[in-house]
């Protein structure tokens, strides 16, 4: 268990927006996990009027705060007190951003290490109807003066706080948040703790929301939650644009890690988020494809999609763009030491310059025999090649033990996926297609099931 004190915090506010509604009370408990070592409370001037259903339920009303400190007289203390400590409030995070909030006005910067009690509550009294404090102090019998009020709604939460402590499990437990807390202080301020907590450990695929509810990022994962919190906690420009603009999370969970690769290229596609840059492309008008040359020698070409250019041409692959196809080529020749003038990349005109180099053999001038160049060229062709030969499925996990996921390839091409009860494996192919999600051509998808059957040569395929 980390040896900090710990500094239970209580506000009350106008509302409940930071930056918008103000602090108009704050409680603080320094406590060192067996005793209450100090407490301080003072009203708040928040230099606006309290709404009157505000005053209704905390009873601090206009003329209480009339002639209080205003949030900086009493930052020192706040600072003070708060210092190397366990910031802990029952909804850390409603406290913490008001209270960073508020120094944010007087340019600092407000960090601390959070513990939220409602998290921690619910993963050590497991079963109860609310873990509101509200209900925690009913179902305890907690004794409370005023309800609603920052110091005595604070010692409640040291209340609490104490229970979970008094044991080895709930140290073990409140040292796993805090340590969890770490990488989740930097959260978007429409996100709380208790929605990353509500994420599953699941494979699959997630979908980030800005605040007019459209998709600004799909990604996938083996662990929604732990790739989630690493997304909010990386230093990159990637991390700052979704720190800033998220405003809800959603998931999908596949059961395999195949079937949310291929979920997320298809997702992405769809819904062209604005920070999936790389794979948000539809369009794949460039392609690579190959022949036999009068010589006998395997030859590469790509050109620009089109029916006639299409026709008759045995297709290897399509690309987004000239360039792409002309670097997967180029790194093909590398690998397989072709020569650049029977693969597209370089025009012949009677003497070859890579030839003059060494880095060709000498097909092009018929000094290498077409055996054997064509020995490295049927090898290029299939790290090149990606749609398939025959029909299949093939079988993965399901979302659950009683449940397989299927894909179908089909006429060359991914064709979608779905999944079976187990008590439906044996019914037959014809079943197996019914359940299938049929979605659009995605070349991606073919490229990202060649390399999974590559790196897992164990990939349960049922061929038909």
């Amino acid at each position: 268990m980390q040896n900090k004190p710990f500094a239970i915090v209580d506000i009350e506010t106008t509302g409940g927006i930071p930056g918008r509604d103000s602090i108009t009370e704050i409680g603080i408990v320094l406590y060192d996990g067996h005793k209450i070592q100090k407490t301080f409370t003072s009203l708040i001037n928040p230099e606006c009027a309290i709404p009157y259903e505000i005053t209704r339920i905390t009873g601090i009303t206009n003329e209480m705060v009339a002639d209080a400190p205003k949030f900086y007289e009493v930052a020192k203390q706040v600072i003070e007190l708060t210092q190397d400590a366990i910031f802990v409030a029952h909804n850390v995070r409603f406290d913490y951003n008001f209270i960073k909030e508020a120094f944010n006005s007087l340019g600092y910067t407000f960090t601390r290490e959070k513990l939220c009690t409602v998290v921690l509550s619910r993963k050590h009294f497991p079963g109860l109807r609310s873990y509101s404090l509200g209900n925690l102090i009913q179902h305890f019998g907690i004794s409370v003066n005023n309800r609603h009020r920052a110091l005595d709604d604070a010692l409640a939460t040291t209340d609490i706080l104490q229970r979970i402590l008094s044991n080895e499990t709930g140290r073990f437990q409140a040292n796993q948040l805090i340590q969890r807390g770490i990488q989740a202080t930097k959260l978007p301020k429409n996100i709380s703790t208790e929605q990353i907590e509500g994420l599953p450990e699941l494979t699959g695929v997630y979908y980030m929301y800005n605040t007019y509810g459209h998709i600004i990022y799909i990604g996938k994962s083996i662990n929604i939650k732990k790739r989630i919190l690493q997304h909010f906690s990386a230093n990159d420009s990637k991390s700052g644009k979704l720190l800033e603009r998220v405003a809800d999370i959603t998931y999908q969970p596949t059961g395999s890690e195949l079937l949310a690769l291929l979920l997320e290229s298809n997702e992405i596609k769809a819904h062209q988020p604005e920070i999936n840059k790389a794979q948000r492309s539809k369009s794949y008008p460039y392609f690579i494809y190959y022949y036999t040359d009068e010589q006998g020698y395997i030859r590469f070409e790509w050109d620009k999609s089109s029916v006639k250019t299409r026709k008759n041409k045995t297709i290897l692959n399509h690309y987004s763009s000239k360039n792409a196809a002309r670097s997967h080529l180029f790194h093909i020749v590398e690998m397989a030491t072709l020569c650049p003038g029977l693969t597209g990349i370089y025009e012949l005109n009677g003497n070859c310059f890579y030839y003059q180099t060494g880095t060709c053999l000498g097909a092009c001038q018929g000094i290498e025999s077409p055996k054997i160049y064509n020995e490295r060229a049927l090898s290029a062709i299939e790290h090149l090649k990606k749609s398939f030969d025959e029909s299949f499925f093939i079988i993965t996990e399901g979302r659950s033990e009683d449940e397989a996921g299927i894909i179908l390839i089909h006429e060359g091409h991914y064709q979608g996926f779905g999944y079976l009860g187990t008590d439906e494996i044996n019914t037959g192919f014809e079943t197996w297609q019914e359940a299938i999600q049929y979605v659009p051509f995605n070349p991606e998808c073919d490229q990202i099931i060649h390399s999974w059957i590559e790196k897992h040569p164990n990939t349960k395929i049922v061929r038909f």
